[in-house]
């Protein structure tokens, strides 16, 4: 499943980017055995079969916690950008806050 509207550093072997474990970990915690809903936006799958979703745990919207959180970043992907307004504003008060990867 790919997490619309966000991108988070990678944690694959050989490609672990900075906070990449710490994106991880915290989205293990906001999801790991509890109830998700998802959301799709206009389109189904990416190019590479993914689903495509936003991420609701209880009222906790997790594609926008990683990114308040500064451990991941706003990103638009065309034509699903229902949120990008919102998230482009979360990911500036991280950075203006200096939260995760925006810490100096």
């Amino acid at each position: 499943m790919r997490y619309i509207g966000i991108d988070a550093p990678e944690t694959r072997p050989g490609e672990l980017e900075a906070f990449g474990m710490e994106a991880w970990q915290a989205n293990r915690q906001l999801v790991e055995g509890k109830i998700v809903h998802l959301e799709r936006d206009v389109s189904e799958t990416d190019k590479y079969g993914r689903l495509l979703r936003y991420i609701y745990v209880s009222d906790i919207f997790v594609n926008a916690e990683l990114v308040r959180q500064g451990l991941a970043r706003a990103k638009a992907y065309p034509p699903d950008t229902k949120y990008h307004d919102y998230l482009e504003k979360l990911e500036q008060q991280a950075r203006q806050a200096g939260r995760g990867m925006w810490a100096k």
